[in-house]
C-alpha cells in the first residue's frame, strides 16, 4: 500500500465508482468527481499493492485558519485495516498544514468515535451548522 497526493483519471474514475456505494455520495458525477478533485487543496488517497484505489479524503483549507475534511472513504472490502486511520494521520501531520489551527469535518453520529479518537470533537463553542442548498 502507498499513498499517492495526486489522482489521474483513470484514479478519479475509481473514486467516482468507489462513490457510487455510499449514500451520501451516489449521485456525484464523474465530472463533478473530477472537478472536486481539482478544486481541492489537497487529496489523500491510498493505493492497494495491486494500484487499486482503497482509500480517500480531500482538503479545503486557507492553510492558516481552518482546514475542511471531505470525503473520508475507505472501499468497504478495506474497512477495519487502519486505513482511515492512515489518512487522517497524513492529514493532520501533513507539513504543509502545519499552521492550520482548525480541522474541522462532517460525520454521521455512528462516527464520531473514530474521529474522537484522532482529537476531535462536537465541542465547537455553541456554533451551529447552516446550510443553503441549490437545486
Amino acid at each position: 500500500m502507498r499513498l499517492i497526493r495526486e489522482l489521474d483519471e483513470a484514479q478519479v474514475a475509481e473514486l467516482h465508482q468507489l462513490y457510487q456505494h455510499e449514500w451520501w455520495t451516489q449521485t456525484r458525477t464523474l465530472d463533478e468527481v473530477r472537478e472536486g478533485v481539482r478544486g481541492s487543496q489537497a487529496c489523500y488517497a491510498i493505493l492497494s499493492s495491486e494500484n487499486q484505489l482503497i482509500a480517500f479524503a480531500r482538503v479545503l483549507t486557507d492553510y492558516v485558519f481552518k482546514a475542511l475534511i471531505f470525503d473520508v472513504i475507505v472501499r468497504p472490502d478495506f474497512r477495519g485495516q487502519g486505513l482511515g486511520d492512515q489518512i487522517l494521520s497524513h492529514i493532520i501531520g501533513d507539513t504543509k498544514l502545519a499552521r492550520v489551527k482548525h480541522f474541522e469535518l462532517y460525520c454521521l453520529p455512528e462516527m464520531e468515535p473514530f474521529y474522537l479518537r484522532h482529537g476531535f470533537t462536537a465541542d465547537v463553542s455553541g456554533v451551529k451548522l447552516l446550510r443553503r442548498s441549490v437545486n
